[in-house]
């Protein structure tokens, strides 16, 4: 073996030790990654010809005598330009580039399965649609776009999966998401990266990445609970909401019929329209008065105050689930 090839093998034993980055575990890694290794290139390349000419010029111009008066020079035009234009090209094609990734990573795909997150002082309750409820632990299929739909139950979280490159506010009375699709099996890291208060760095957690027939395992072997929507529909009966907004057909009461409402798009008095979606929900819940709807009185009582975070996202499960059975059913 050459000292070369010892050197090597040494450097590979520590980077294994000491990893310069993140394992990639997603499909977004890749790309991301290729955004950043280019803007690396960039900088290194110009700081170190930027530092070069400068020590070049200090030695090469530097004043001999102490009258010496430099004689006047002009810059050529073709260095002016170069220096204009190959800069700006640069940045137009980190524009480009970045944009197509934000774009691209911001829309999950339409098969994606939906999982809920909650934000709170400090620790992260994570609900399955299927009914598992889990602290601090991300149980997710390899090779499957999941959707995750979060909010905060206080203060300004951050959900955060190094491996997977995804990285997202949690905010209070607001719905974020992001999406992945791990394509590793195996542990990885799951971070607040917003400063939230006095435990922020004991906010952490793990993602489990799992076969598809060891999630589907997992999802029966646990603690058997409602589903989401199952939970919600108690919900939307306990509350009183079934008197006033009918569930199935186009039946008539106080309020809308919420079947096939989610994802459509609702004109308001005001004569705006808005797709119903996770948030205007939650605004119709908690502030009732804001969601006008033509040819409906405003007598629906505010629910401020008194739903917990997970209440919510049951709730707004359920109506999701009407209007996927009657998108089904073609009504």
């Amino acid at each position: 073996m050459t000292l070369a090839q010892s050197g090597f093998e040494h450097l590979a034993s520590v980077a294994a030790i000491f990893p310069l980055q993140p394992p990639d575990a997603s499909t977004i890694a890749g790309g991301v990654d290729q955004l950043y290794y280019l803007l690396t290139g960039v900088t290194l390349f110009f700081t170190v010809l930027i530092f070069s000419i400068i020590f070049y010029f200090m030695i090469k111009y530097r004043r001999r005598a102490p009258d010496e008066v430099p004689p006047e020079t002009h810059a050529p035009l073709a260095l002016e330009l170069a220096w204009t234009l190959i800069p700006s090209a640069i940045c137009v094609v980190i524009f480009f580039w970045s944009s197509y990734l934000f774009v691209r990573n911001s829309r999950p795909p339409a098969a994606s399965t939906e999982i809920f997150v909650i934000g709170k002082q400090w620790m992260w309750h994570i609900q399955h649609p299927e009914g598992p409820r889990e602290i601090n632990e991300l149980h997710v299929p390899v090779n499957q776009p999941i959707e995750v739909t979060m909010t905060s139950q206080d203060v300004i979280h951050d959900f955060y999966i190094p491996a997977f490159r995804v990285k997202k506010d949690v905010l209070p009375g607001r719905y974020t998401s992001l999406w992945f699709e791990a394509t590793k099996e195996g542990t990885y890291h799951l971070y607040c990266a917003q400063y939230c208060g006095t435990n922020h760095a004991e906010m952490i957690g793990w993602v489990y990445v799992m076969s598809a027939s060891d999630y589907a395992a997992w999802l029966a072997g646990g603690e058997q609970n409602e589903s989401m929507s199952q939970s919600g529909e108690h919900l939307f009966t306990l509350l009183g909401c079934s008197s006033c907004h009918a569930t199935a057909g186009q039946g008539a009461g106080t309020g809308p019929s919420l079947a096939g409402i989610y994802g459509q798009s609702e004109k308001f008095s005001d004569g705006s329209t808005h797709v119903v979606d996770d948030t205007l929900i939650r605004q119709a819940i908690v502030q009732p008065d804001s969601v006008q709807l033509p040819n409906y009185k405003s007598v629906m009582p505010t629910f401020k105050g008194q739903l917990t975070e997970e209440q919510m996202i049951q709730l707004i499960a359920y109506v999701k689930s009407l209007g996927t059975e009657e998108r089904k059913n073609g009504q």
